[in-house]
């Protein structure tokens, strides 16, 4: 790795470590607290779930908009920094409702931040490194992200597990845990925000705003003549929707199954120490088998994860579970991260990645708001995975009409 790549795979390390909160101990505290003021674990689910549809519908809808402005020369590092500590402030941020639904609107704030960071750090790629490399680099991004995020995530553990032993409460432990998660975010990006220079850009026009809406229309139409794109971003939009969705989803799906808090945490920070040998393995994968070949391998992975979900009812079976998602998880994210930046040009890498955004991240929209439907018209959580198999099924079928196309 060169210095500039190692400064860009630590902005993995840095906001993963938010991604695991928010996948482990936030929907556990929120749940907690909506339980707390009378409502159902069916409807709480469902609120959290309709909570991260909104998050999804506002960075489908900035994504590309700030995508075509951040491409222009000199406007990628300012609009990267500023939802970074829009993510930041809103982890730190989190320490201070008591009440659920004050609580859910900051996390909004908070994910808000973080996703439309990574429209930019994503984009960001084509200038740190070469396409030879981008496999690798993309893979060893969300490795280090994985393993990274565990030392505040075990510090945080710590706090909440054993907060009354240490005579400090759970609140103050949550307040503690949000705090070192914000700062630790912030303090492994400073390296990127200081080093990264933007190597591809459009030329900063007279009415940069104006001619960004015009630049975005112009690339939508230009996606829309490029089927091997087009289809691509298709297939993502399904399978990577059961794999958002999954990764929103698991803490409360688990506690609805009557999986114990404990064996929550610890069997996701399981994940998180699975998922980087396995995402570093099939980066190194890629250079000896097509990496379309690996996606495709990964989602058929997924849509084994959701046929096994079905039944769960055993706390063995979530640790199970937990392995059988790491070991697929990094590279379902990072090969088609690289994929979509070597088949897209370099000058308007933002631009596309504000797209690979909407069908990427916005798709879990859908996964999420029908996940919440469901659950509460069947008064199960098992309605809404069920819908899931339907989306790994149809990406999968979508994205080998995208190889074909890109093969012709």
């Amino acid at each position: 790795m060169t210095k500039l790549e190692k400064k860009w795979i630590l902005y993995d390390v840095g906001n993963s470590a938010f991604v695991l909160l928010a996948a482990t101990i936030i929907p556990i505290y929120y749940k907690n607290i909506a339980e707390a003021s009378g409502i159902s674990a069916a409807d709480s689910t469902a609120y959290f779930s309709y909570a991260t549809s909104i998050v999804t519908i506002i960075v489908a809808i900035l994504g590309p908009v700030l995508g075509t402005l951040a491409d222009t020369k000199g406007f990628k590092k300012p609009v990267f920094t500023f939802f970074v500590m829009m993510g930041v402030l809103g982890c730190a941020g989190l320490a201070v409702p008591k009440t659920w639904l004050i609580f859910l609107a900051v996390y909004v704030l908070a994910k808000v931040g973080l996703n439309a960071s990574l429209v930019f750090y994503d984009a960001m790629l084509g200038d740190v490194t070469t396409d030879e490399r981008m496999d690798v680099v993309s893979a060893q991004g969300y490795a280090w992200g994985y393993i990274g995020s565990c030392i505040p995530f075990i510090f945080s553990l710590i706090f909440v597990l054993f907060s009354d032993s240490i005579g400090i409460g759970i609140n103050t432990a949550m307040t503690i845990a949000f705090l070192l998660n914000g700062v630790w975010w912030l303090l492994v990006t400073l390296p990127l925000l200081k080093a990264y220079e933007q190597k591809h850009y459009v030329e900063r026009s007279a009415h940069p705003v104006r001619d960004s809406f015009g630049r975005l229309a112009h690339i939508f139409s230009e996606i829309r003549t490029k089927p091997a794109i087009w289809y691509f971003l298709l297939a993502f939009f399904f399978y990577i929707d059961g794999v958002y969705t999954i990764i929103d989803m698991a803490t409360s799906y688990g506690k609805d199954v009557g999986i114990s808090d404990t064996n929550l945490l610890l069997a996701l920070l399981l994940t998180q120490v699975v998922a980087f040998p396995c995402s570093i393995l099939f980066g190194h994968l890629s250079r000896r088998v097509r990496n379309t070949v690996l996606i495709q391998a990964s989602i058929i992975g997924y849509f084994g994860v959701v046929l096994f979900a079905l039944q769960l009812d055993e706390t063995w079976e979530f640790w199970f579970l937990a392995v059988w998602v790491a070991v697929f998880q990094g590279a379902i994210q990072s090969l088609s991260r690289s994929y979509f930046a070597k088949i897209v040009p370099k000058e308007k890498a933002t631009e596309y990645f504000g797209f690979f955004d909407i069908f990427g991240k916005g798709a879990a929209f859908m996964g999420t708001l029908l996940m919440g439907i469901s659950t509460q018209l069947f008064d199960t959580s098992r309605a809404g995975v069920s819908v899931l198999a339907v989306m790994f099924a149809a990406g999968f079928v979508l994205f080998r009409m995208a190889v074909r196309r890109a093969d012709a």
